[in-house]
C-alpha cells in the first residue's frame, strides 16, 4: 500500500472558494480578463500558474496558500466552531445584533435618490430655459 499524498488540485480548490463565495464563472472570468470557457479550464486543471493563482486569489479576497491548502473539512470546521461559539458568546454577554435599524438606511437611501432626482429635473429645466 502507497503513502504517498495525492497531489492538491487547486483547480478543484479555485472552483470550490469561487462557489462559497457565490461567485459565477463568468464573474471571475470578467475580472480577469478572460472567457468562461478558459476559467473552467483552469478550474479542470490541478496545476495553475503561479501569475494566474495570484491574481484569482486577488480576485476572490483570499491568499495563494488559501487556495493551495484549501480543504472542504476545515471549512465544515469552522463554520460549525462558528455557529457553535455564536450561541456560546450570546451567553457572555457579547452583542452580535444590528446596531442600526435597515428601514432606516433604506429611507435614508430613498430621500438621497429623490434629491438626486430633484437637481437632475432642475439642472434639465435649466437647460431648457438657456435655450
Amino acid at each position: 500500500m502507497s503513502t504517498a499524498t495525492k497531489p492538491k488540485h487547486i483547480g478543484r480548490n479555485i472552483s470550490r472558494i469561487r462557489e462559497l463565495k457565490g461567485m459565477k464563472q463568468d464573474a471571475l472570468a470578467y475580472a480577469m480578463g478572460l472567457s468562461q470557457q478558459t476559467i473552467s479550464s483552469i478550474e479542470t486543471s490541478e496545476i495553475v500558474d503561479k501569475e494566474k493563482l495570484e491574481k484569482i486569489a486577488e480576485i476572490l479576497g483570499v491568499t495563494v496558500e488559501a487556495i493551495e491548502n484549501f480543504s472542504e473539512e476545515a471549512v465544515f470546521n469552522f463554520f460549525n466552531n462558528f455557529y457553535d461559539n455564536s450561541s456560546i458568546s450570546g451567553a457572555q454577554g457579547i452583542n452580535n445584533s444590528c446596531t442600526f435599524n435597515p428601514l432606516d438606511k433604506v429611507v435614508e437611501l430613498y430621500e438621497r435618490l429623490v434629491q438626486a432626482e430633484k437637481e437632475k429635473n432642475e439642472y434639465l429645466e435649466k437647460l431648457l430655459k438657456d435655450k
